[in-house]
């Protein structure tokens, strides 16, 4: 994995590789590579690190040509290294490949291949397919793939390109995502749709199983295996392609932090009934009989979407009064779940793509259970697999570290939990619409909350050369606490736990000690007191504390040493505005250290292996 782009046309393929890929550089990468028909033959032209340093090799020696296909990778198979690196090439150089996504059985047919004397020259599991499709082909690079792929068991999204035939650009997909962009004598191939939106807004989704051949003239898209033709519709995309750049900001991750106001009020435009009061899913599957016929709830997510399930599950249990687990994705086919056609089992994934959690969705499917997918992408894999679908309307998503996403990702659990306590009938109808009347203030507090990050800010600047954190909070805030240790961890690098606040004296104070700093959430008024008395077991212990708290608890401020006032609202819904502090926290201290925001290093944006 990480990034394909593919053209075929009359353009100067070098350079719409090159922008393609720089647009799919959020997904995070170790090296980037191209591959070019020169009229004569394919040259490769690839190097580890950044666009940049393959952007100063094609100076000193450029491609020219108009058929080619590029690749930014995240190792997943071999360390970040030039051999590593994508584009990959048979043992003649005239079958090349760019792949995203695992072939599971890639030893057993590296050895089949090496016992033909076949020398590879990488640790890749990828280089395995471009020598296989070479043993294939015999004048007709279509059927050599259809052979290759075949043999090859796992997920893949493949763009290949032979010197036999210049000619036509391959296109293949298995369970990773693949786009095709439909231009005026030209076509592309993309991972995603930014890296070829400057040029197109025509797209063909890629669907499991099809294989597509591009060339100038057209796209011709059949299934991989019958090799029969399948006729589709192009989307139109309406994406301002000026959202996919920062927008004046110095860095993605601060732009999208600020379009969450925005990003919640589409997520809650045209989802309450005429009266405004009332949660509505207009395309929802699901009947009433089945909402009140659900016995048990299964969230599966990874990361921050995993974070959104914690607070999902609370809102779940306590007004709808359904049992709810929540599975780290990873982890859920192996633990042998308990799951049921009363199961409703809830995927939540920003990009759609995520292989963990699609993995768990479908053995949910499997199962018996009905599905849910709550998802950013409209047309991606998970969304597609799911029994129903609740897009979050966050719009596209640049920076690694996920903020508009995750609040989205709370809001739609928001919308939902009061959507089937009404249907259930476990809340009274009073108190839902004046739930659902707070819930459409929300994206004006998290408003509020950007204009006044002065403090935050200073803040952020006491912590830049801070070796370790404590967040802690209870109920609600203990959910939260853990997605703002994340977001400081993985864009800081400054180590971080989240606590439930009264686990301390379990085991963690033997690490609190003279000048620990420790964030405390207290914004759940039933638990105050507990909080106040955690707070107080580290603050005897030498912590420095920095309290967040609702505008109308002021007397927390006497228990810390800095308090973040937040402006009041329902506590119930408090996690949506408590994690944007966190968010500008981390975004802040990283700024501080130099670290490079939208890129972390070691991670990438869509994980689509296991």
């Amino acid at each position: 994995m990480c990034g394909i782009v593919g053209y075929i046309g009359n353009g100067k393929a070098q350079t719409i590789l090159l922008n393609g890929l720089k647009k799919l550089e959020y997904r995070g990468y170790d090296s980037a590579g191209i591959a070019v028909y020169d009229g004569s033959r394919l040259q490769v032209r690839k190097s580890k690190g950044r666009i940049t340093d393959l952007e100063d090799h094609l100076l000193q020696s450029p491609l020219f040509g108009t058929v080619g296909i590029g690749h930014t990778r995240w190792a997943t198979h071999g360390k970040p290294s030039y051999e590593n690196s994508h584009p990959h090439s048979d043992t003649h150089g005239k079958f090349t490949v760019v792949h995203n996504g695992i072939i599971e059985n890639y030893l057993e047919l590296k050895e089949m291949l090496e016992s033909k004397g076949i020398t590879f020259k990488s640790e890749t599991d990828t280089e395995v397919i471009s020598h296989l499709i070479a043993e294939f082909y015999k004048g007709d690079i279509v059927a050599a793939v259809q052979q290759a792929i075949r043999l090859m068991k796992g997920a893949y999204a493949l763009a290949v390109v032979t010197d036999y035939e210049p000619d036509k650009l391959i296109a293949v997909r298995l369970a990773s995502p693949l786009i095709i962009g439909a231009g005026n004598g030209e076509n592309f191939v993309g991972s995603d749709i930014p890296a070829i939106l400057e040029h197109t807004r025509d797209i063909y989704i890629l669907e499991d199983g099809e294989l597509a051949v591009l060339t100038r003239e057209g796209v011709t898209i059949k299934n991989m295996n019958t090799d029969e033709k399948i006729s589709r519709s192009a989307v139109r995309i309406d994406w301002n392609h000026e959202q996919a750049e920062k927008g004046g900001f110095e860095h993605f991750m601060l732009k999208e932090i600020y379009e969450q106001p925005n990003a919640l009020q589409r997520t809650l435009l045209g989802r309450t009934d005429r009266t405004g009061r009332n949660i509505v899913f207009e395309n929802l599957g699901m009947s009433n009989a089945h909402i009140r016929d659900i016995e048990k709830i299964t969230i599966i997510a990874c990361g921050t979407a995993y974070h959104a399930g914690l607070v999902g599950k609370q809102l779940l249990e306590r007004l709808t009064r359904i049992p709810v687990d929540v599975d780290v994705a990873s982890e859920f086919r192996y633990r042998h779940p308990i799951i049921t056609d009363k199961t409703l089992v809830i995927a939540v994934s920003q990009s759609g793509e995520t292989a963990d959690t699609l993995a768990a969705l479908k053995e949910g499917r499997r199962l018996g259970a009905r599905t849910l997918a709550i998802t950013n992408v409209v047309g991606s894999t998970i969304a597609r697999e799911a029994d129903d679908v609740i897009l979050t309307m966050a719009g596209p998503e640049i920076s690694v570290a996920s903020t508009k996403a995750y609040a989205t990702q709370l809001l739609v659990f928001y919308m939902l939990a009061f959507y089937f306590a009404r249907i259930r009938s476990t809340v009274s109808t009073p108190l839902l619409e004046t739930y659902v009347a707070e819930l459409h203030k929300v994206p004006e507090l998290v408003g509020q909350i950007l204009e006044n990050h002065g403090q935050v800010k200073q803040y952020a600047e006491s912590l830049k050369d801070k070796s370790s954190l404590f967040f802690i909070g209870r109920g609600l805030d203990y959910s939260v606490a853990m997605e703002g240790s994340l977001k400081l961890k993985e864009i800081s690098y400054i180590h971080s736990e989240a606590y439930a606040a009264g686990e301390l004296k379990h085991g963690t104070l033997s690490l609190v000690e003279e000048g620990t700093s420790v964030i405390a959430l207290s914004t759940q008024e039933d638990l105050y007191e507990k909080m106040l008395g955690n707070v107080k077991e580290v603050k005897a212990r030498g912590a420095e504390v920095y309290g967040i708290a609702l505008a109308d608890n002021r007397t927390f401020a006497k228990s810390v040493d800095n308090l973040y006032l937040l402006p009041n609202t329902l506590p119930l819904l408090t996690p949506i505005i408590a994690v944007i502090p966190l968010q500008l926290i981390a975004y802040y201290v990283s700024v501080q250290r130099g670290n490079d925001v939208d890129k972390p290093r070691n991670l990438a944006k869509s994980v689509t292996v296991e």
